[in-house]
């Protein structure tokens, strides 16, 4: 089994085209009278660090350590991406242009979905448009603290001077893996490693309709730029390693659901580059930058795969047991289902004889959200609870098994303690739920809830319904 390996010791330094990811999100109802085109009404504005600063960003939640150099321009983007990187831990050296800025990319969405994208930006290539011979300087200054140097290149024009910056890895020893861009591979010759995806290696070596031409022409373009491995991404269709007289290494795609591929390649090079520079071998790099892929396009915009994800990830339950999770585990799948953009509804209960008025309540508390999680007292909990010496009947295991078996369950989560509230603390769930007639403010995880902005929720019990009324008739003569 594929194991995490020790990322803390990982130094990397990552150069390229620092960009700003902003999204405008907000609710579509309407038509906009003066042009066929909706209009969003912006509830949410945030931004997220981009392009080779989303490479670090990456590296920084595998736990790696990360520098990063690149251009940005005299502007608050520049700023924001800044203070970003640094909160994470991030060492930051950005060379100012004198008269560009920073490169941002705004995003307008509606429930989850791309409306437009406005691009700010003009090209760092030309003449004058930043210190290029200090960017080089910088780099080879920290090139010397790094085990790998990842360069990544949206064709921005930071790395307009890529030939030189490959030259100081090979002078140094150091593995240099680049994401690469445009039509001209050349400038990449003497590289440890590229990236290409399948449309930009056919921009460089012609059509690729089938897995056999991808090698081929793979084989061929690391012969002519004297490179010791190319990973082709494949989209849906997942990745081939190419390696020079070693049989290739074909992968599927780890993802689940697809929601955006926005900066799934700033993942993948990370990951890979992060697990080389923590003493992974290759193909066992490549196998996890996979599983990392699969994480990120999960996810609504520029995201990253955390450590704790990974692990999820590379240890999922058997198939049927896939909704059952332990603490752990559930706040790594909450984090990532809130990172879609997704809602979350919790309640909890012993659930020990499962009838009709549960199913009906727990069906009424899915309709209030995305995904229902259900937290069930643990045996001795429920022993605790004062319910008789024979209760529970059923042990937390099969009450967890039968809850994951309906449709409207999508985690099941067992807690030791007599209240589920430090769990719920934990998880924050958009709206908390439960069945009787309590007062929200009753509930346990009220106080939490409420103070993280959500909601609680008191739903009635269906008459007529419970487990000591059904023990009650089961035990009555004749039964």
């Amino acid at each position: 089994m594929l194991r995490l390996p020790n990322f803390s010791k990982a130094r990397l330094l990552v150069a390229g085209d620092l960009m700003l990811d902003r999204y405008w999100s907000g609710a579509t109802q309407r038509i906009s009278p003066e042009a066929p085109v909706p209009v969003v009404r912006v509830g949410r504005d945030e931004s997220r660090p981009g392009g080779a600063a989303n490479v670090a960003l990456n590296l920084a939640a595998l736990g790696a350590h990360a520098a990063v150099i690149g251009v940005v321009g005299r502007d608050p983007a520049a700023t924001s991406l800044t203070n970003q990187l640094k909160r994470v831990g991030v060492d930051v050296d950005f060379i100012e242009s004198p008269r560009l800025p920073t490169i941002t990319k705004l995003r307008v969405l509606s429930r989850n979905q791309q409306v437009i994208r406005l691009d700010f930006e003009e090209s760092y290539a030309g003449e004058g448009a930043f210190d290029r011979a200090r960017l080089i300087e910088r780099f080879t200054v920290g090139l010397q603290q790094a085990q790998v140097a990842v360069l990544s290149d949206y064709g921005k024009g930071t790395l307009v001077d890529v030939p030189a910056l490959i030259a100081q890895g090979v002078a140094l020893g150091k593995p240099v893996v680049i994401d690469p861009k445009g039509v001209d591979f050349t400038r990449y010759r003497g590289a440890t490693l590229l990236t290409p995806n399948v449309p930009e290696l056919e921009a460089v070596m012609g059509p690729c309709p089938d897995e056999r031409s991808i090698l081929e022409r793979g084989a061929r373009l690391l012969n002519e730029l004297q490179l010791q491995a190319l990973l082709v991404t494949r989209s849906e269709k997942g990745m081939s390693l190419i390696r020079p007289g070693k049989p290739p290494l074909h992968l599927p795609t780890e993802a689940r659901e697809v929601f955006d591929v926005t900066g799934a390649g700033d993942t993948v090079i990370a990951a890979l580059a992060g697990a080389i520079a923590a003493g992974m071998d290759l193909g066992d790099a490549v196998r996890l930058a996979n599983v990392a892929a699969g994480i990120v396009v999960g996810k609504l915009g520029t995201a990253t795969a955390s450590r704790a994800e990974l692990e999820l990830a590379l240890h999922r339950p058997p198939p049927g047991e896939e909704r059952l999770l332990g603490e752990e585990q559930l706040l790594v799948a909450i984090a990532a289902a809130k990172a879609r953009g997704q809602s979350v509804v919790m309640t909890n209960g012993v659930f020990d004889l499962l009838h009709v008025g549960h199913v009906r309540y727990l069906e009424a508390a899915r309709e209030l959200g995305d995904l229902l999680v259900v937290a069930v007292n643990e045996d001795e909990s429920v022993r605790r609870l004062g319910k008789g010496p024979e209760r529970p009947i059923n042990a937390c295991a099969d009450r967890m098994r039968v809850l994951a078996g309906l449709r409207c369950v999508d985690y099941v989560v067992p807690f030791s303690e007599d209240t589920p509230a430090r769990l719920i603390g934990r998880v924050l769930p958009d709206v908390l739920v439960k069945g009787g007639d309590y007062k929200p403010e009753q509930i346990a995880g009220y106080e939490a809830v409420k103070a993280a902005g959500g909601d609680v929720v008191v739903l009635d019990f269906h008459p007529g319904y419970s487990t000591t009324s059904m023990l009650a008739r089961g035990s009555a003569p004749g039964t």
